[in-house]
């Protein structure tokens, strides 16, 4: 019976994925069991965090299924196979994604899922439209701390000041990364016409933490789009390296 009930839920989230892993991670591939504190907590946890992105029922990641989940990582684990086991093979390409993803670095999992847990616990958690959702890809972090990176962005407030502060330092505003100038090439139109990317680490944004101008780079809407078109996304630096080959 769980097993059917389970089928019937949403597919586990990149988010999902990720706050599972750490706990996998965090007792070192011998999880406790399905009524544990731990398995308990996190599937509290899901289930609050699958009310505030979507409409979803009170407890559709119960205790069972989200121990048969951390389990499923299993399959990835070198220490556990080559014991010759093969942990729980049912599972979806997903899994194997954030495994490759995090697998080797314990650390970014590590604050990736308490940021996450954070922004969860607080209930603060951006809204997205479906447009934004389907012209970006999701980072690596999952979809969460990627609606905190894109909020960010979207400040009114901060955008021009950070336009502000560089119109008085350069006296115009370029592309960071391909120097186009829209004033240049439209005119009055394309005057302070530009857009801002944030630069921080999306694994260590939190709801409530302040931006910095510093945070922010000045990108034309090509190159914006570019850095998040793809995963995992392209720092500023590696897009101007693209440009330049």
């Amino acid at each position: 019976m769980p097993d059917t009930l389970e089928a019937r839920n949403p597919t586990w989230s990149r988010d999902e994925l990720i706050l599972t892993l750490d706990l996998y991670f965090r007792f070192k591939g011998n999880p406790p069991g399905k009524t544990s504190k731990d398995i308990v907590e996190l599937s509290e946890l899901l289930n609050k965090m699958g009310a505030l992105i979507s409409d979803r029922k009170a407890d559709f990641r119960n205790p069972n299924g989200v121990y048969m989940k951390v389990m499923n990582f299993r399959r990835f684990d070198p220490t556990y196979i080559s014991q010759g086991k093969k942990g729980l093979q049912r599972g979806g390409k997903l899994e194997e994604d954030v495994w490759r993803d995090f697998a080797a670095d314990p650390h970014k999992l590590s604050e990736t899922a308490n940021a996450i847990r954070l922004i969860v616990n607080k209930g603060e958690i951006p809204e997205a439209s479906e447009e934004e959702d389907e012209e970006f890809a999701e980072a690596e972090e999952g979809r969460i701390l990627t609606r905190i990176h894109r909020s960010r962005e979207r400040s009114r407030k901060l955008v021009e000041n950070k336009k502000a502060s560089v119109v008085k330092a350069n006296g115009h505003l370029k592309c960071e990364a391909c120097s186009f100038d829209f004033e240049v090439t439209y005119g009055e139109r394309g005057k302070s016409f530009i857009e801002a990317h944030h630069v921080k680490p999306v694994h260590t944004l939190a709801a409530g933490e302040k931006t910095k101008l510093e945070d922010l780079v000045l990108l034309c809407s090509n190159c914006h789009r570019i850095v998040h078109t793809q995963r995992p996304w392209l720092t500023v630096e590696e897009l101007r390296q693209l440009i330049k080959d």
